[in-house]
């Protein structure tokens, strides 16, 4: 089935103000927080936004609906984001548009060599490179006729969802088995990153560094777990 089509009427005619109208977007995405963006990205812009938070839930969704473009995260919990990419690049029919995103700097290259279109470096806030993004990438005819109005509105997803995010992370963290201190550690720096938290990311970086040169792993651990409970203490005041 085909989101964009699944009544097999005409899409929706987009317009200079709602310029994916008529679009459907698969988020795979993990984070609450950057998922939120997403949405109200693809609410300010007209399309349909779905999503799924890992390779599993993704690849159970693309087995029934076809959606217009994919948002790959690169790190999730059950695997890398390119690995979904590169399968979508080689399925027939492809998805129209698949896109991948990490707050990586290497990310873009990981996603481009896997098979993406293109790339969003998070956090993806930005309303105006979110559109130019999908929309150069759609076929002449799906796009809106006319001239755009070039905005610099930033969306600010709800902080409710950024507590959801640490919360969920700290759960896993206190009773995490070692292979997994790798993805935390990877979701931790990239959420850090998208609130421009200094603290939570530099421990999140010694905890990945500490996994990956085999050095002592608890004492970075419990220095997170602390700090999460501080950020989450933070959050119920506020």
């Amino acid at each position: 089935m085909n989101d964009s089509d699944s009544l097999r009427a005409p899409p929706p005619v987009p317009t200079a103000s709602r310029p994916l109208l008529g679009l459907t977007v698969l988020a795979v995405e993990d984070s609450r927080f950057a998922s939120e963006a997403l949405r109200l990205l693809c609410l300010r812009s007209g399309a349909r936004i779905r999503r799924a938070d890992s390779l599993r839930a993704a690849r159970r969704h693309l087995q029934v609906y076809r959606p217009t473009a994919v948002i790959v995260d690169l790190g999730l919990p059950d695997g890398s984001g390119t690995d979904l990419i590169a399968e979508l690049h080689r399925a027939t029919p492809r998805v129209g548009i698949v896109l991948g995103a990490s707050a990586d700097p290497a990310g873009e290259d990981r996603a481009l060599a896997a098979g993406a279109d293109g790339y969003l470096a998070k956090p993806v806030t930005a309303l105006a490179a979110f559109q130019s993004t999908i929309l150069s990438r759609l076929p002449i005819e799906r796009r809106p006729a006319g001239l755009r109005a070039v905005t610099e509105e930033h969306v600010a997803p709800d902080p409710l969802a950024l507590q959801d995010d640490l919360a969920q992370i700290a759960g896993r963290l206190e009773g995490a088995a070692p292979e997994e201190i790798g993805y935390i550690a990877q979701f931790l720096g990239g959420l850090a990153h998208s609130v421009n938290d200094r603290a939570l990311a530099a421990a999140a970086a010694a905890l990945a560094d500490a996994r990956s040169s085999g050095g002592p792993v608890a004492p970075c651990r419990a220095y997170l777990a602390g700090l999460l409970r501080r950020r989450l203490n933070e959050q119920q005041v506020i």
